[in-house]
């Protein structure tokens, strides 16, 4: 089956709602995308229409998405784009929600600080933990010596 993939930028509208459900847990928040634009006319951007989703999240996401999210937040949210339409009291309603595979602060538009989830099995299984890689470049001087090379001779 196809599913249609999106990823929306915007910010989030409403306090996520978190529920304990007999499926898991399950979040949902309203995120605001407005589109902005350049005014040539008055050399200045201009926001345009804004568009709605409620967004919904999942067993772990869920429980992440209510600890981390507040109102005002600028997140990136990926996932499934589902557009329902239904008739309510005589009245025809279109809604757009997404199915969030990953949720994230805009790192373009602040800074976040990440923790990661201690989970108690994870905690056994993982074991004693591993040194860090060393990933810095030696030193050029560093470098030729650890190499056995000669430096090399610009005329």
């Amino acid at each position: 089956m196809n599913e249609t993939i999106v990823c929306a930028v915007g910010n989030v509208a409403t306090q996520p709602v978190y529920r304990e459900l007999a499926t898991g847990p399950s979040a949902r928040f309203r995120l605001a995308v407005t589109s902005r634009y350049l005014d040539r006319g008055k050399n200045e951007w201009t926001d345009g229409h804004t568009n709605f989703f409620t967004v919904w999240a999942n067993r772990q996401l869920a429980t992440n998405t209510a600890a981390s999210l507040n109102v005002g937040d600028p997140v990136v949210v990926q996932g499934r784009l589902k557009v329902r339409s239904d008739v309510r009291e005589g009245q025809s309603w279109t809604s757009a929600d997404i199915d969030a595979l990953a949720i994230g602060h805009d790192l373009a538009r602040g800074t976040s600080a990440f923790r990661r989830v201690v989970r108690p099995d994870a905690v056994v299984a993982a074991g004693p933990p591993r040194p860090e890689p060393d990933w810095e470049t030696p030193a050029p001087a560093e470098a030729e010596s650890q190499q056995g090379l000669e430096p090399a001779v610009v005329t």
